[in-house]
């Protein structure tokens, strides 16, 4: 049963993605392509570059999630630093390209001097990764001489045709971690007051500029929410996986095996809608449905 992948955004949260693929891995469906944006942009390069679903999360786990975010002297202007990540990412994945994944593999991003979406399917898996995470005043962009990058999550929160691409005929399971619209968006703590004494961290969640804060990522929130309902609409994946996970923040420390359990238990509760979509009745309204557009 062939399929292929489009994993969303939403930090923390995407350790979800490491029990979806360990779910289809389990079941029989081989993933022939995967597309992702920030963090599900991490777990697809890593799956493309031969680490299996156990292998990403013994790798995720071991990351302490308190430290990771540290601003080093080579970061840019930005709320929080990539420095420790960047390093992470050199000793894991090395040299390691798109070019030379095991399966195809992009990563979406967002040019912010130009407006526009970047697909990123060349190069080094690793600048790949700090393209997609680049979430725009937290975490500093990547640049290059033409470009300025940053969360490709701003338009394209869930690559469905970034990843339909690789494969027209083939069906596009889309990985989506936002809350449903309709729902309110979650508070989101200042990720430095961790591990702060709780009455310090109190009294400083209560200045104007943590609460400006708190008011600019819910905003990103609902914005990437809502493009990605009108994306699905238009792009219209075969299957849409949604982990139950809408209480956790995009910067909260977790559990990354619990988080795993979620994805795998939202990918099981699926099956049925992906066995039907891998069948060749299906296979064959694709290619109809590529022929007539």
């Amino acid at each position: 049963m062939d399929i292929t992948l489009a994993l969303g955004g939403g930090g923390a949260k995407g350790n979800a993605h490491i029990g979806v693929l360990r779910l289809l891995e389990r079941e029989g469906f081989r993933i022939r392509a995967i597309a992702g944006t920030s963090f599900g942009g991490i777990v697809a390069c890593f799956y493309a570059a031969g680490f299996s679903p156990d292998q990403i999360q013994e790798a995720f786990s071991a990351i302490d999630q308190s430290r990771m975010y540290g601003r080093g002297q080579e970061d840019g202007p930005a709320f929080l630093g990539l420095s420790r990540v960047r390093r992470w990412l050199k000793r894991t994945l090395g040299d390691q390209t798109f070019e030379k994944a095991r399966i195809p593999c992009a990563v979406t991003a967002v040019d912010i001097r130009t407006s526009r979406e970047v697909v990123i399917k060349k190069g080094l898996l690793r600048d790949g990764i700090l393209c997609t995470i680049a979430l725009p005043g937290i975490f500093p962009s990547f640049l290059t001489e033409e470009l300025e990058l940053v969360d490709g999550g701003l338009l394209n929160p869930i690559p469905v045709e970034v990843a339909r691409s690789f494969a027209p005929s083939l069906p596009v399971a889309a990985v989506t971690l936002t809350t449903p619209l309709g729902k309110p968006p979650r508070s989101i703590p200042m990720p430095l007051l961790d591990g702060l004494p709780t009455p310090l961290a109190a009294r400083i969640s209560n200045l104007r500029v943590a609460q400006a804060m708190d008011a600019f990522m819910r905003s990103i929130d609902i914005g990437g929410r809502q493009i990605a309902e009108l994306r699905f609409r238009l792009e219209k994946p075969d299957v849409i996986i949604r982990p139950d996970v809408e209480d956790i923040g995009v910067l909260d420390r977790v559990d990354v095996g619990k988080m795993a359990d979620l994805g795998e238990r939202a990918a099981r509760e699926k099956l049925p809608e992906l066995r039907k979509a891998t069948t060749w009745a299906a296979r064959i309204r694709r290619v109809a449905a590529n022929i007539s557009s």
